[in-house]
């Protein structure tokens, strides 16, 4: 029996708790640095499994850590529990629907994605000590994935110094190697300050920060043609400056996000920004500040890794989903336009088959597909150790991330099924880089080979500190 074969089947026994584990975190759905029931949940199930568990990691209390073993190389396995503004929606159901309350869902799949990495961890942890094999395993419960760059903190708080490579995944369409492509990140927040005034008395008294705001879009609007093709801009305005047309008015805050392929390519574009921002100030004769809110790395890839786990995708083969689970991916399928699925289908690089509704296949590893490309805090610990990520087939083909439809498939029998899937891709890819010394050693080289051309600046400034969020009071 191969040592995959033995976790794989440790993982098939655990596989209902961690089910149960992901049904509770979904049922409790929490935004960005507010996770406090999922954190208590992860931390509870850490040392109900035997883990060394470490709380308040890098100073952020929903951060948390549990480990496993003494000597031999740490293998990091990544999970998530972050939700959604928005995307709230009664489980299994196939129409909007959304649930009583905050309207908050997990409309990314993170309930899913920390209760896998999790069970990876656990099977890991107990092949470890079944065998007395020396090797280390450290799961990371992560916060703040969507937009709040916890990873990026965690990086540049040193929690991941001694790790030698890390392992995440994410919920998807299809199962397979995920291509080591995402953009860069910042998102800055611009202050324009200018002078209130009577807007039909005296509207030569003013000084509109409003305007400032207006005519900084309109020089980002230009600033697109001329930037790298990946690159994106996007904003919104944190507060507009009031209600009330009759002012001028005097203090407006947008928000931009900028994203690039790489963190050098970003640097530059930043600048731009700024000067666009600067000049919108001039114009209005307003004053123009600046706050960093977050900001994240692009993806680094590791083909000795990535070479790993697609050999135990080719092993394990696909998810084995059943008529029952197709049919309720066909209620969900209806509700998606042929744009979605066809986006799918490009995104892997695969042919499409309107009949599919769930995946049957591995895709071809690193696939790109299409090129498009989101981001993610998973990019930095890339730049700090060797990192691979496997996409889990978790939900109907088509199902767009950040979507209500999202949200109602979290708790079928589906995604549970393609979270177990990719729990044993994890744990198998683990287990490789602990008793595969070559492969360790050729990972590190790859990484510490890039890194020489390009050493990792952290993107996000030591002045800007995480948005952390109080623990509510208990009832």
């Amino acid at each position: 029996m191969r040592n995959s074969d033995e976790v794989w089947s440790r993982i098939d026994e655990l596989g209902p708790a961690f089910c149960d584990l992901s049904d509770r975190i979904w049922d409790q759905p929490e935004l960005a640095y507010g996770e406090f029931a999922a954190v208590a949940e992860h931390a509870a199930m850490l040392e109900q499994q035997g883990f060394k568990v470490t709380r308040d990691v890098a100073g952020i209390p929903t951060a948390v850590t549990g480990e496993f073993g003494e000597e031999g190389p740490v293998i990091a396995i990544l999970g998530e529990y972050d939700a959604l503004p928005g995307l709230s929606q009664e489980a299994g159901v196939s129409s909007p629907s959304p649930l009583p309350g905050a309207g908050f869902g997990h409309g990314c799949g993170h309930n899913l994605l920390g209760s896998s990495a999790m069970l990876a961890a656990t099977a890991v942890k107990d092949y470890l000590k079944a065998h007395g094999v020396k090797g280390r395993v450290r799961y990371y419960g992560c916060p703040a994935e969507e937009g709040g760059a916890a990873k990026t903190f965690m990086v540049r708080e040193g929690a991941f110094d001694d790790v030698d490579i890390a392992i995440s995944w994410h919920p998807s369409s299809f199962s397979g190697v995920n291509a080591p492509r995402s953009l860069a990140n910042t998102r800055i927040d611009f202050t324009f300050t200018g002078k209130a005034s009577h807007a039909a008395a005296a509207p030569h008294l003013g000084r509109s920060a409003l305007d400032a705001a207006e005519l900084m879009n309109i020089g980002a609007n230009y600033l697109r043609e001329h930037m790298p093709q990946s690159a994106r801009l996007h904003y919104a305005y944190i507060d507009a400056g009031g209600v009330a047309p009759n002012v001028v008015q005097s203090k407006v805050t947008i928000r931009y996000l900028i994203r690039s392929e790489t963190l050098p390519e970003l640097r530059d574009l930043i600048e731009r920004v700024r000067k666009i921002a600067a000049g919108a100030a001039m114009m209005t004769e307003t004053q123009v500040s600046e706050a960093v809110v977050s900001a994240v790395s692009n993806l680094m890839g590791n083909t000795p890794l990535e070479q790993a786990m697609h050999r135990n995708f080719e092993r394990l083969g696909a998810p084995q989903f059943d008529d029952v689970d197709r049919a309720v991916a066909s209620e969900f399928v209806a509700t998606l336009t042929k744009a979605d699925r066809l986006a799918a289908y490009n995104r892997m690089g695969i042919p499409y088959d309107p009949d599919a509704v769930l995946c049957d296949l591995i895709a071809p590893p690193c696939a790109e597909g299409d090129g498009s490309a989101g981001s993610t805090d998973v990019g930095d610990v890339s730049w700090a150790v060797p990192t691979v990520q496997a996409r889990g087939a978790t939900c109907a083909i088509g199902t767009q991330l950040h979507s209500w439809q999202m949200t109602g498939q979290g708790k079928t029998a589906h995604a549970h099924k393609g979270m177990i899937h990719t729990a044993k891709i994890m744990a198998a890819t683990a287990l490789d880089a602990i008793l595969d010394e070559n492969l360790l050693t050729k990972a590190k080289a790859e990484h510490a080979s890039t890194m020489a051309v390009t050493p990792y600046i952290c993107p996000m400034p030591d002045s800007v500190k995480p948005p952390l969020r109080k623990a509510p009071e208990a009832a």
